[in-house]
């Protein structure tokens, strides 16, 4: 047989534990015998191809079902890798012992035909995920021979056809050396490369060469080069831990950041596996046993995740998260759902990650010398201090004074932060190792202490950023212990699509955009916020009632109630006055009610802002809520924030405090209604005194009110000229790239169900509606302006293509020529959604109180293309009048707010029609593709349909 009469070693098994009953998986003395009868059968032509192929091909299948087997009945990630490389490595050699004997047999070949063949990447490393590529070096003595060149081409043909993907790469020794010390890529890959086939001469004098060449005295370099790529490789995943939709290999936290931690080790220290470092005095047993534990957790979801999809991924997105945490035995528990409980392990999983590669890279920095990363002319100045506030400047960074102080004297793990965030220094890992050891010793005395109390208040109210230290002291543990409450929220996910981050990355990145509102960085995008916070009084109590805002979410109930107790609690512990507490309760209990208010209610509506300002009362109490709301917004996730949503704001707080001033009575309201008349006049200079009068009966008292001068200069010129050439229906567009938005001006005969038609058509456009305002003039004609972006991509709908088709698209409506239904049911079969993990319950509120003269509808329900033609089609169907719509949507879930009229323009109020709203509007949310999950192999494409 093949195996018994070759003279190739064949490879050591991936590392230890030893993989049991190996030839179960794949036995190489049987697959070895089988290819040598195909030979005897078929020759070694033609015929052989085809036979050879399917033999292998029968083998991968057979091990891999093997493994998968193995995997499912329980076996851990790390196994499952182990014995997807050994598969792997008894398929390759087999491969190359017939290749070499049977296809290019040589008797004697010559040293420049003598090569050997060696594993490299994670393959290299002996972890070969289900689905991961294999990369093969190819080494060579010299240069290619004609020989060589048929084995390796053969070899590559006969796996890619066995549909495995290969990265392969063919050099010489001196090839290898040379590249390694001009690229730090190749320098890794030869780094991890493991001997896989061949006499082995080969692959030894390239250790050899490469220790001796490449690695010797480039330690340095090295760690700062793997460094570098780490850090550029985190900004590229969004430079958080925290994300809710996960990358198991290169995010932040995850399998990455542990290679890179094994590629310094064995560069610096020649060791072969993490748990050699505890030897070396860089890792504590403790440590090693998590970073064993973090590797195998991440492989495990890895290789589920893999076997879920069927393919290379390495995703963890919404629609596999419930699948894989089911498969890894998190199952529903005290009012947590089983997947919340599988992303709260991943999550603390990656900040364990982060911890150990932060302490044992910061170690190997010091030791390399590597430069620090802060204001070297302060620490100049620090440096010649021995002492700073009872701490050490140990190479560059704070130490504490010996491995017992913290222990001793706890207050001094909050006094450390402290310290290096007054003096820009960093802190040492040795000192960080120590507070990991002797978090036991923050307990309820600590957490009583007032000074430990003053320090930590200073450290969030100070004149220095918050966000790094907290988040540094976050990452250490000491957040949670100190603040048992903020404990509950590390690593607690937020399972919808519109939060980007855990709870506790949230409110540090809220904390961050808070300092740089304060600083003026913000200015340029954030005018009115950064303009407002320096009138504000309460500054503590903003900076800990960001801190609290979500500090009881995931308890069940509301947030924002439970949050406000919490708060309550804990400011008079921080040392906050009794007036301090009150302002951060009521901050954290009605942090919602300006977003609230300003994207679900109508702001023209006198009462909207009236009911607002009796809620928040005060000025002082306006400006906080508007730059927390501010800094809540923008800390959720990217995109979240837009001009639009700037706009509303900015709107609510001016209108809220000229009402504060006494500006809005009776009175007030006739004299801006004429003063924007007057405004308006001041641009028609085109109209004569009879033209602007005639325009001026054609609106009613709120509309003069609802836009800028500019904006009614624009309509009246529409309205002149549609009435001149007495058309039916006039369809402007112009971009607002100050708000992102293209507004929509439509002036036509107006008749029932004209809102919901005009949804329609610019629902089947792809454009979201993110406002509109609907105003039936004195004329009978309907003047609506809709605010609309891109549905595909955000931002203004501003393509000459798109918007002419837009016009198009109105006309055939309104004429009957196209139905929007018909052609928004083929765009919904095409929308596989991620949001179809999602259940949003339907939800209809029907308000009666918060309008003076109309009745409030707010609708909850799971976005889908055309939801909004779907409701007010229903709300058109009932005779009702739209007066005006507020349109939101938050990940998977739309919030749209109508309000109606009856037929007699009066509030609804018979109880009947009531039930009758609320029934045809849940109908209407009722979506038609259902709510149960897809198959998981349903490519995971995400359009939205209406945006806020």
């Amino acid at each position: 047989m093949l195996s018994a009469r070759s003279k190739t070693p064949m490879p050591p098994e991936a590392p230890a534990p030893a993989i049991p009953n190996k030839r179960a998986i794949i036995s190489r003395r049987k697959l070895s015998g089988e290819l040598e009868d195909l030979v005897a059968e078929h020759g070694t032509g033609d015929k052989l191809r085809p036979v050879l192929i399917a033999c292998l091909r029968k083998a991968l299948a057979e091990g891999r079902a093997e493994v998968r087997r193995r995997f499912d009945a329980g076996g851990s990630g790390e196994q499952c890798v182990r014995e997807n490389c050994y598969l792997a490595d008894r398929v390759v050699g087999t491969l190359a012992d017939f290749t070499v004997r049977f296809i290019f047999p040589t008797a004697n070949p010559t040293s420049g035909e003598v090569f050997d063949i060696a594993a490299t990447g994670g393959y290299g490393r002996g972890e070969l995920a289900p689905f991961s590529d294999i990369d093969l070096l190819f080494l060579l003595p010299y240069k290619r021979t004609p020989r060589v060149e048929q084995v390796v081409e053969y070899m590559l043909y006969i796996l890619w056809d066995l549909g495995l993907k290969v990265g392969h790469a063919v050099r010489s020794v001196d090839e290898c050396i040379r590249q390694s010390k001009a690229d730090v890529t190749i320098r890794t890959a030869i780094l991890e490369s493991r001997y896989l086939w061949g006499p082995g001469k080969l692959f030894a004098e390239l250790r050899k060469r490469y220790d001796k060449e490449v690695v010797a005295g480039t330690g340095p370099e090295f760690v700062e080069a793997k460094l570098a790529e780490r850090d550029n490789r985190h900004l590229k995943m969004g430079d958080s831990r925290y994300v809710l939709e996960p990358n198991l290999k290169d995010g932040k936290g995850g399998l990455r950041d542990l290679q890179t931690l094994f590629w310094i080790a064995k560069y610096l220290y020649r060791v072969e596996g993490v748990d050699e470092l505890v030897g070396k005095h860089v890792l504590t047993p403790e440590e090693a046993q998590r970073f064993a534990k973090a590797q195998n957790f991440l492989w495990t979801a890895r290789c589920h995740l893999h076997y879920l999809t069927g393919r290379l991924e390495d995703r963890l997105t919404f629609d596999v998260q419930t699948s894989i945490g089911a498969a890894m035995g998190y199952t529903d528990h005290a009012g947590t759902k089983g997947v919340e409980r599988f992303m709260k392990h991943y999550f603390l999983v990656a900040k364990d990650v982060g911890d150990l590669t932060r302490i044992f890279c910061a170690a190997l920095e010091a030791e390399s010398k590597r430069p620090p990363k802060f204001n070297l002319l302060r620490l100049a100045s620090v440096a010649r201090r021995k002492d700073v506030d009872g701490f050490i400047v140990d190479g560059e960074r704070l130490n504490a004074r010996s491995d017992k102080q913290f222990k001793e004297q706890p207050i001094d793990m909050i006094r450390l932060f402290h310290t290096a965030q007054m003096n820009d220094i960093d802190i040492h890992p040795a000192a960080l190792r120590a507070i990991t050891r002797s978090l036991s010793a923050i307990g309820p005395k600590l957490r009583n202490d007032p000074d430990a109390n003053r320090l930590f208040l200073d450290i969030l109210t100070g004149p220095k950023d918050p966000e790094i230290t907290l988040r540094r002291m976050n990452e250490a543990g000491v957040m949670a212990r100190f603040i048992p409450d903020f404990g509950r929220v590390v690593a607690q996910m937020q399972y919808d699509m519109y939060h980007v981050y855990t709870v506790d990355e949230h409110t540090l990145f809220a904390l961050g955009i808070l300092h740089k509102i304060a600083s003026g960085e913000h200015a340029d995008e954030l005018p009115l916020s950064t303009e407002v916070i320096h009138k504000v009084v309460s500054k503590r109590a903003l900076y800990v009632a960001v801190l609290l805002h979500d500090i009881a979410k995931g308890r069940g109930g509301d947030h924002s109630v439970l949050g406000a107790r919490v708060a309550e609690k804990l400011c008079p512990r921080l040392g906050l006055t009794a007036e301090e507490t009150e302002t951060v309760a009521w901050l954290v209990r009605w942090h919602l009610a300006m977003s609230h208010t300003a994207f679900k209610r109508d702001l023209e509506d006198d009462k909207t802002v009236r009911d607002f300002v009796a809620l928040v009362q005060s000025p002082e109490r306006l400006r906080l809520l508007l730059v927390l709301t501010v800094a809540d917004i923008r800390a959720v996730g990217p995109q979240r924030w837009n001009n639009w949503k700037a706009t509303l704001l900015r709107e609510l707080y001016n209108r809220s405090e000229e009402l504060m001033s006494g500006g809005m009575t009776v009175e007030g309201r006739g004299r801006r209604i004429q003063a924007a008349q007057a405004a308006l006049r001041a641009e028609l200079s085109d109209f004569d005194d009879e033209a602007f009068e005639r325009h001026k009966g054609l609106g009613y008292p709120g509309y003069w009110l609802a836009f800028d001068a500019d904006t009614l200069a624009h309509q009246a010129r529409i309205v002149r000229e549609a009435e001149r050439e007495q058309r039916p229906l006039t369809v402007e567009t112009r971009v607002d790239r100050g708000r992102a938005v293209t507004e929509v001006t439509i002036y036509a005969t107006d008749h029932s169900g004209l809102f919901s038609r005009l949804a329609g058509a610019l629902a089947a456009c792809g454009a979201d509606i993110v406002d509109a305002r609907i105003f039936t003039m004195t004329n009978g004609m309907a003047l609506d302006v809709f605010s609309v972006q891109d549905a595909a991509g955000g931002g203004a709908f501003e393509s000459g293509d798109k918007l002419a088709k837009l016009s198009v698209m109105i006309e055939k409506v309104l004429s009957g020529q196209l139905k929007p239904l018909n052609d928004l049911s083929t765009r919904r079969t095409t929308q596989a959604s991620r949001t179809r993990v999602f259940h949003v319950p339907p939800r209809v509120l029907i308000d009666n109180n918060a309008s003076t003269t109309h009745t409030v509808i707010e609708v909850n329900g799971r976005d889908r293309p055309g939801l909004l033609y779907d409701l007010t089609r229903a709300l058109s169907n009932l005779t009702l009048q739209i007066s005006s719509a507020k349109v939101s949507t938050f990940g998977e879930k739309a919030i749209d707010v109508f309000y109606v009229k009856d037929v007699f323009g009066l509030k609804v109020t018979h109880e009947g029609k009531l039930a009758k709203i609320k029934e045809r509007l849940l109908c209407a949310l009722d979506d038609p593709t259902g709510d149960a999950p897809p198959p998981t192999t349903v490519k995971r494409t995400r359009a939205k349909v209406t945006g806020g």
